[in-house]
């Protein structure tokens, strides 16, 4: 059975001990997807995500002519062992004017701008198109710079975004006469550049990279710290050490997913140690506050743990990414919260997960930080991704009783004491479903709206949450119908399809 329409998290109430391993990293994996048609030889890819992102990009690939297999992964259900075997840089032609090739790209970012300059190396016409949402967010960066190599990109709706059609190899130069034709191909080839911003998404960059090898281009990027954007190196160096003549390449966990799992530590575990401690003076209940949370950083990124961790350990993600390439793995480094907090190089989209933590009570330490509120700034990528995550945040922790203020780009946290359930939007958004149902490990009577949309990073994601100790938390997962609890959900029932 499918997920349903509306189901009720029940909070924990009693420290668990958990060992979760999570899917591999999207980012890597669709990245990894690009490379393996591009290499010269059949690339096996281990540890890779199967989600809706990353099937969409097999399911393009796989249309396009590329051969792509896949094989069941024994240690993570939502992870495949992907071969894909490499044309050598050769893209398979596409359609004509008046049949182009149809790539459907659902509301996947990475599928939409890695294919665009992926189908350039090809010939014909292909047409790229997706959800409503995806036609909405932004590709004239991207768009620009193909058209400065040389490229043909339309856009249908003259907005340069999706639906759009991209005329590979001579296609749309049929009014050019053999003269001028034969002139063009005896001339010198000019070096193919271009210049790229960064500004509204780093895919642009990574984009281009990923082909640029190929296609024989130059690629400057702008924008505010374009050299060291977190996403843009991870394309470099993933670029570095990927097998381009064949062989296997092994994808880590993501991070970001991971990051509720760190969130769920903090909200379950250490919270209710800290009852023991309620009774103490304000400053003897912060420092132990920190003491307890680093001797679980310690355990749970393979350190040395300090005092008294055995039993006390709760939660702990598998396999914690150390390869330096995930911005978010970084994560558990912000726990307590700091006073601020950047979208822009400290975290990626495990940034939506600490806005969840600053609402509750112990989520940053500190009276003054209570009076102030953290701020979480420079967040305006969030507002073109799945949906305005900015307003979403917003409106949904409001709804929990939390006070939210947005200014500009900007958002100030204020801890609450007696956060309370709603009935969560989820904008169709994996990552806010995610969110908040971790928040409702601690918050009664919070209803997650449309939870199957998790499909698109994270199929398991809430069989993880129900399943018993070690693989999962054990927490109680109801489909509400009529506004009541009506079936207990385990399983098959918690999958999103």
């Amino acid at each position: 059975m499918a997920l349903p329409d509306l189901i009720e998290i029940v909070p924990l109430d009693q420290p668990v001990r958990a060992d979760i391993t999570v899917p591999g990293s999207k980012s890597i994996t669709n990245r990894a997807l690009i490379l393996g048609a591009l290499a010269d030889g059949e690339v096996t890819l281990q540890g890779a995500l199967w989600s809706e992102d990353t099937q969409i990009m097999v399911e393009c690939l796989q249309e396009l002519g590329f051969m792509v297999n896949t094989e069941p992964d024994p240690a993570e259900p939502c992870n495949r062992t992907i071969t894909v075997y490499g044309h050598g840089g050769a893209v398979p032609p596409g359609g004509t004017d008046s049949q182009p090739l149809e790539l459907f790209v659902g509301n996947a970012g990475t599928a939409a701008r890695f294919l665009a300059p992926f189908l350039c190396l090809g010939s014909g016409v292909y047409r790229l198109h997706g959800v409503p949402r995806m036609h909405e967010r932004p590709q004239a960066p991207l768009f620009q710079a193909l058209r400065d190599l040389g490229y043909l990109v339309e856009s249908e709706n003259g907005n340069d975004k999706l639906p759009a059609r991209i005329l590979a190899g001579n296609a749309g130069r049929f009014e050019e006469s053999q003269t001028e034709f034969d002139l063009r191909k005896s001339a010198p080839a000019a070096p193919k550049k271009c210049r790229v911003s960064i500004e509204e998404s780093s895919q642009f960059a990574s984009a281009l990279l990923l082909s640029s090898k190929a296609g024989g281009w130059q690629i400057e990027i702008e924008g505010e710290n374009a050299e060291e954007s977190p996403y843009v190196v991870m394309t470099q160096r993933l670029m570095d050490v990927f097998p381009k003549r064949g062989g296997t390449f092994q994808i880590e966990p993501d991070a970001s997913s991971g990051s509720y799992f760190w969130a769920a530590n903090w909200l379950v575990s250490v919270n209710s140690w800290m009852k023991d401690f309620l009774a103490a003076t304000y400053p003897q209940i912060e420092e132990r506050f920190h003491q307890v949370w680093e001797w679980v950083k310690a355990a749970q990124l393979g350190g040395k743990p300090g005092l008294a961790t055995g039993d006390q350990l709760a939660v702990r993600v598998r396999n914690w990414p150390s390869s330096g390439w995930q911005i978010d793995a970084d994560f558990p480094q912000f726990i307590p919260l700091p006073d601020k907090i950047s979208r822009e190089g400290q975290l990626g989209d495990s940034i939506m997960t600490a806005v969840l933590l600053a609402a509750d009570l112990w989520g940053g330490i500190g009276h003054e930080r209570r009076e102030k509120g953290i701020r979480f700034t420079e967040l305006g990528r969030l507002r073109v991704q799945e949906c305005d995550r900015v307003a979403a945040l917003n409106a949904e922790l409001t709804r929990c009783g939390a006070k939210v203020v947005e200014e500009g780009d900007t958002l100030v946290v204020y801890q609450t004491r007696q956060l309370h359930g709603a009935d969560i939007e989820t904008y169709h958004d994996h990552r806010m479903a995610m969110c908040f149902a971790i928040l409702g490990l601690k918050v009664p009577g919070l209803r997650i709206k449309n939870p199957a949309c998790v499909k698109k990073t994270f199929p398991n994601f809430f069989q993880k949450l129900a399943a018993p100790p070690p693989h999962g938390l054990g927490v109680e997962i109801w489909e509400i119908k009529d506004g009541q609890r009506t079936r207990k959900l385990s399983g098959p029932d918690l999958f999103a399809d």
